[in-house]
This record gives C-alpha cells, structure tokens and sequence, in this order.
C-alpha cells in the first residue's frame, strides 16, 4: 500500500507542478489576463510542499519524480492541448515510469 501512496503522491506534485508552469504561460503566450499568476504561484507552492511530503531523501524522491512528471506532461499533452501522443511519446513515458518504479521501490539494505 505505501507505494499506490507514493504514486498518487508524485501524481498529484506532478499535476500541481503543470498547472503552476500552465497558467503563467497562458498569460505571456496567449495573452490571458495576468491574475492567472496568482493561482500559478499558488499551484506552484502546493507542488513544493507535496514534494516535502515524500518519505525518501530528496534527491531520490527529485530523480523517481521526473519520471512520473514525463509521464503526466503526456497526458497533459493529450487533455489539455488536444495533441495525440505519439508511439514514441508512449514508449518513451513508459519507460520513464520503469526508471521511476526501480529508484523508488528496488530494495535497500539499510
């Protein structure tokens, strides 16, 4: 059960993290109005104290978690902009997720 609670936990940094990188660029590409930064920053801030909440040492935690964000940006992709993920976008996310599985879940001797 911990590591169904890691991956919603990267899933939901992942996602906050997006949508705080999301509105900032809605306002200086698309010249939407500038309050969108204030629920940016606010995004922004939940993504880093989700980041805290991981159990692990932070540098392990930023290394697996890039691999999720792969993952999620993809996705993003797909919603959000309406682009149809490649095969290779596929694969590629895949694979990020195997890299995130055997850093945060291979076992350790302590």
């Amino acid at each position: 059960m911990p590591e169904l609670k890691t991956l919603g936990l990267f899933l939901a940094t992942a996602l906050t993290e997006i949508v705080g990188c999301y509105l900032p660029y809605l306002w200086l590409r698309d010249g939407k109005t500038i309050w969108l930064l204030v629920p940016g920053a606010l995004s922004l801030a939940a993504f880093a104290w989700l980041l805290s909440l991981h159990p692990t040492a932070a540098g392990r935690v930023y290394a697996a978690y890039g691999g999720v964000y792969i993952f999620m940006a993809i996705l993003w992709l797909w919603a959000v902009d309406g682009v149809r993920p490649t095969t290779w976008d596929l694969v590629g996310s895949a694979v990020a997720l195997v890299g995130m599985g055997i850093i945060m879940f291979a076992p350790r001797g302590t």
